[in-house]
């Protein structure tokens, strides 16, 4: 007798149409894919995660509302054993070390030819990692020079934050008044007000500008998403 093996569930998450939708179809093509459900932001991506649970997603960074990294982190808090996969046009160490640090289990670039993408989906499926070849080459070298230092950890920041708070960031950090990021996550002004003075507090920053410096140097946001709106 002859079991068919169940497809790999597959969830992907990406903020613009034409690449989400293009993504659905090659993967589609896989015989032993299923893609069971498309996110267009990271917020839905985290929803659609807890509504599946699918085996692995295939997560965009820069996207509205919630990045990719946080998203990544809300999913694996909840569901230890979906994968993440990120896929993104950005592979500065920045990305890539914050999305280790947050549990994803390989990072390609957008690039990335389509056949690569689904070996990388089966690898981290397996619990394998995968890596773009440059992005494994500097990880490589990080590590050796970690080892040469004595294996110091890592110093502190993002990860120092709660999910809200970095909700939060993001949404200060696209030039988003606090009336709007009430409105955006729910919650009140003064609630805004109180998450905006901890992570002043957590990081040791003190103006909306530092924040968003930061935002961008830790991969949260790209420096091209910030706005010029005027906080009220």
């Amino acid at each position: 007798m002859v079991f068919e093996m169940s497809p790999i569930t597959i969830i992907i998450a990406e903020d613009h149409t034409i690449v989400r939708e293009g993504l659905g179809i090659l993967l589609s093509l896989e015989k032993d894919f299923l893609v069971v459900a498309e996110a267009a932001n990271g917020r839905e991506a985290v929803g659609l995660a807890l509504e599946y649970r699918p085996h692995v997603v295939v997560m965009d960074i820069a996207m509205p509302l919630l990045n990719g990294l946080e998203a990544t982190r809300q999913i694996l808090s909840s569901i230890p054993s979906t994968r993440v996969l990120m896929l993104s046009a950005h592979s500065d160490d920045a990305y890539v070390k914050q999305a280790l640090t947050y549990g994803a289990a390989g990072f390609l670039v957008k690039q990335t030819a389509s056949t690569l993408l689904a070996e990388a989906i089966r690898e981290v499926h397996r619990g394998g990692a995968c890596f773009s070849p440059e992005i494994r080459k500097r990880l490589d070298h990080h590590e050796t020079r970690a080892k040469a230092n004595g294996g110091l950890p890592p110093r502190g920041g993002a990860c120092e934050l709660s999910p809200r708070e970095m909700e939060v960031l993001q949404l200060i950090a696209e030039g988003k008044a606090n009336k709007e990021t009430a409105w955006e996550l729910g919650i009140s002004i003064k609630t805004v007000e109180k998450h905006r003075q901890n992570l002043m507090e957590k990081l040791d920053i003190h103006d909306t500008a530092g924040l968003t410096r930061f935002a961008i140097e830790t991969g949260i946001i790209e420096s091209s998403v910030q706005s010029t709106t005027v906080d009220l």
